[in-house]
């Protein structure tokens, strides 16, 4: 009987010692810290182990803002009793695996964990394989053992364990209840029955529980605690959106630094050679990255360059890391992983996913949000989904042997889709015989000008890749169509060097196809890039075919706007009464009904005048078009006031070429297009000069070089350094003129641009 009070004695001591950490709200190791004593010893005393110091129990109670005397007589009762015996007082059992070693980064993720466990039951960690979600509860579990000194219980429920069957929830409540210490007798049978035991058990203790590896919410809802104070931590490829009340933390793969870190703490050190190439032949997934350093650190003759040399020759031994999450896949989830293999860009939408497999929209989100859920896609921002390069590896040998031409001719019609709706938004003249065989199950809203541009620019980088692969795969129609329209955005953004390439290297699939329409546009199209690019004899060669094979098909709207961009290149050649001569020919080609080739030809006409010096016939020429080009869309009332304003400088009247010059920068910022913009800008600034406000003509023409710089325009720089130059020199700025010539010419000369260095030595032969 005296034993069993003693044990009473020392339980009630450990209770009340409880209560005042619970009152601090501090962890056990910040209190020990705080009261001079080990975290272990502290763990010792509220677990009712051993009796502490007097002065250590004033400590507390002064931490916990309490009176310690009315504690003295329990704890002299503690102190001067019968210990109790080590078989009357219930083992605590530490099954933590050890620690990782050179465990690294993860800051925000361990310090959210810990956090936890001060105010939550359950924490759940998900991610991809590999990504060290095993590694960062294990590590969690062994900074807060003094915490929970009831027990540090792990389980590996083997739920993505190569080879390996997963612990069921009645194997695993019979495993953990006893490791609480329960002898099999009192463990029920029924999964329900072994449920409320460990429950009811868990109630008493505080311990922190880490169930490894589990395959899903099912898998570990009956493993759950109910009342208490004990923590859970569960890992899992899978996120536990099933469960209530389960705190999550997602795991992604290292940032650059944490991962280079980690490398060379698991190599042994740093070796000479390029750890960025181990890097990204690793993918920063954490376990690739031990891979690779654990092969290092066992041969001291290595460099960094031997050891990516052989990442090259072959993959890294992490495929059966992710085999065990494909087996939980069903047939449709498993074909989609294998086609996101396929996906040639960075990232991919539900729309293109769904053209992609052949299925509608919805079967496409509902797979690729089982895919996040299982980690083994990513989703980085809502709506847009990516796969890690190390899972893309392995959803492309999942899907080997297939064909990926249906697949891959499936998304170029979406994305060609796409682009036909932004194209009718931004009224392209030229006629685009464009072939989509198979219409994308769904498209996105793209019905106003604004929501068409940003869906072009947010799949840029996507539809060129797309292009680029259907050209490798001679995929013909999707890889003639993606680079025909390719000039919606370059048009507006720059780049006509990578618009000129791709339609060159697209030329023979147009010549295959066997549809001389299409050709034809796609001759033309070269010729305005090679036009644009300051190109013009070659320019002129394609324009020609081109007018030959619409006029041949009867298109004469073709063939009117191939004269239209001819007359261009003689203007750009000083050739303006030959300009004049195409453009007449072209407006009696065209009939009224022609309304937007009418006002491009009329536009083009208006500045071979005003080249002749011709400003009023000029503004005659285009005031009678300017209202059908606002009936239009904004860039072609744009082109309408470029001219007017040329024409209005001619005539002496600079303060109305300005306030043109202006309105056309702000319908080209209105419409997204600063190639444009920067054109305007420029006769803004030519504007400004004339009126005697040189510093703000300065400004604005520095403004339309950076965005000209920014595009790699050299063409486009020339001709807006140029007119600007003159602009300085008939104002009397002739230093600004020089410096302008000179810029000119330094560039022309760099890329071959003739015609302009004539120009520029002429400038500066002035200027002298």
């Amino acid at each position: 009987m005296k034993l069993e009070q003693g044990g009473k004695v020392h339980e009630e001591l450990a209770g009340t010692l409880r209560q005042l950490c619970d009152v601090t709200g501090r962890s056990l190791r910040e209190l020990a810290r705080e009261v001079h004593v080990s975290s272990s010893s502290l763990s010792r005393y509220v677990s009712g182990q051993a009796v502490p110091p007097w002065p250590t129990v004033v400590a507390l109670c002064k931490a916990a803002g309490r009176d310690p005397r009315p504690m003295r007589e329990v704890w002299e009762r503690a102190k001067d009793g019968p210990r109790t015996s080590a078989a009357a007082i219930p083992s605590v059992r530490n099954d933590l695996p050890h620690d990782i070693t050179a465990f690294t980064g993860r800051r925000a993720e361990l310090d959210a964990l810990l956090g936890a466990a001060r105010n939550t039951s359950v924490v759940a960690i998900d991610g991809m394989g590999g990504v060290g979600k095993s590694a960062l509860a294990v590590h969690a579990a062994h900074l807060l053992t003094a915490d929970f000194p009831g027990g540090q219980l792990y389980l590996d429920l083997h739920g993505f364990t190569p080879g390996r069957e997963r612990v069921e929830p009645a194997e695993a409540l019979r495993v953990l209840l006893a490791a609480l210490g329960l002898p099999p007798g009192r463990i029920p049978d029924g999964v329900a029955e072994r449920a409320a035991l460990w429950r009811s058990e868990l109630a008493t203790r505080r311990a922190i529980v880490l169930l490894d590896n589990a395959a899903d919410a099912d898998h570990v809802r009956e493993l759950l605690p109910g009342a208490g104070r004990s923590f859970v931590v569960i890992t899992s490829r899978r996120r536990m959106v099933e469960l209530d009340g389960v705190q999550p933390i997602s795991l992604d793969v290292l940032p650059t630094q944490e991962a280079a870190e980690l490398f060379v703490e698991s190599a042994g050190g740093a070796r000479s050679g390029d750890v960025g190439e181990v890097l990204r032949r690793c993918g920063n997934l954490p376990l690739a990255i031990r891979v690779a350093a654990a092969r290092l650190r066992h041969r001291p003759a290595w460099t960094l360059d031997t050891l990516v040399e052989r990442l090259r020759e072959g993959e890294l031994a992490v495929s059966d890391v992710f085999e065990m999450s494909l087996r939980q896949l069903d047939a449709a989830q498993r074909r989609m992983f294998g086609l996101l293999g396929l996906v040639p860009g960075e990232d991919i939408d539900a729309y293109a996913a769904a053209a992609l497999a052949g299925v509608p929209l919805a079967n496409a989100r509902s797979l690729l949000e089982d895919l996040v859920d299982v980690h083994l896609v990513q989703e980085p921002a809502a709506g847009r989904y990516r796969m890690h390069d190390l899972l893309r590896q392995a959803a492309r040998a999942e899907d080997a042997a297939a064909d990926p031409v249906p697949a891959i001719a499936r998304l170029g019609d979406y994305y060609l889709s796409g682009m036909l709706a932004v194209k009718r938004l931004v009224e392209i003249v030229i006629s685009l015989p464009v072939i989509v065989s198979q219409p994308p199950p769904a498209l996105p809203d793209l019905a106003d000008h604004d929501t068409a541009v940003d869906w072009m620019d947010t799949e840029w980088a996507n539809l060129t890749a797309t292009f680029s692969l259907a050209m490798e795969l001679r995929i013909d129609a999707p890889a003639v169509g993606l680079g025909q329209l390719a000039l919606i955005s370059h048009a507006r953004r720059g780049g006509m060097a990578q618009l000129r390439r791709g339609l060159e290297a697209s030329m023979p699939a147009a010549e295959r196809l066997g549809e001389r329409r299409m050709l034809a546009s796609h001759r033309y199209l070269l010729g305005a890039a090679l036009m644009r690019e300051g190109r013009l004899a070659e320019a002129v060669s394609e324009l020609e075919v081109a007018r030959v094979l619409m006029a041949e098909e009867g298109d004469i709207v073709g063939e009117a706007v191939a004269l239209e961009q001819l007359a261009e290149i003689r203007l750009y050649a000083a050739d303006a009464e030959g300009a004049v001569e195409l453009m007449r020919q072209a407006t009696g080609m065209l009939s009224p009904r022609e309304a937007a080739a009418r006002v491009r030809v009329r536009t083009v006409l208006g500045q071979a005048l005003v080249q002749l010096g011709k400003y009023g016939e000029a503004r005659e020429v285009v005031s009678e078009v300017i209202e059908t080009a606002r009936g239009l869309d904004r860039q072609k009332e744009r082109v309408c006031l470029d001219v007017l304003g040329r024409a209005a400088l001619g005539l002496g009247d600079a303060q109305t070429a300005l306030d043109h010059a202006e309105r056309a920068v702000a319908l080209s910022r209105a419409t997204r297009h600063p190639i444009f913009e920067a054109a305007s800008l420029t006769d803004t600034a030519v504007a400004l000069c004339h009126l005697g406000r040189a510093e703000e003509a300065s400004a604005r023409h520095a403004e339309a070089m950076r965005i000209l710089e920014r595009a790699g325009e050299p063409h486009r720089r020339v001709r807006s350094l140029l007119p600007y130059a003159e602009a300085c020199l008939a104002t009397g700025d002739r230093a600004a003129a020089a410096q302008h010539f000179q810029a000119a010419l330094e560039i022309a000369t760099a890329h071959d641009l003739n015609y302009l260095t004539a120009a520029a030595r002429s400038g500066l032969t002035q200027v002298s």
